[in-house]
């Protein structure tokens, strides 16, 4: 397995890669910069991990949503960080409705320390 360096959100990351998946890794990497730089620009979220959590679940929505195909994930990232809809498209996840998800599950998960 090769290693790989990678920066997300102005952090290095080293990960492993299998031989001939270096592309795909770098596009995962981008969509993941990408959609964590969006939350952090937004202004509202400071704390990284919560950054990382919302990008996620972001991420996982839009796969459930649209399909996971990888032209339907290539639909997904074209439409990324638009607010509007057009065929084929749906309208990017609420970020209030994630940001309560969000809490919910981690008032669940100090419940169980």
């Amino acid at each position: 397995m090769k290693q790989m360096e990678v920066t997300i959100m102005g952090q290095s990351y080293l990960l492993g890669c299998p031989e001939g998946g270096e592309a795909a890794l770098q596009k995962a990497v981008a969509r993941v910069d990408k959609e964590m730089c969006a939350i952090r620009d937004a202004g509202r979220i400071k704390a990284r991990e919560r950054i990382a959590v919302l990008a996620a679940l972001n991420l996982a929505y839009s796969l459930t949503e649209v399909g996971a195909s990888p032209a339907a994930g290539d639909a997904a990232e074209a439409g990324a960080g638009d607010s509007g809809t057009s065929a084929g498209q749906l309208p990017a996840p609420d970020l209030e409705t994630l940001m309560k998800r969000l809490d919910e599950a981690l008032v669940q998960d100090g419940q169980l320390l």
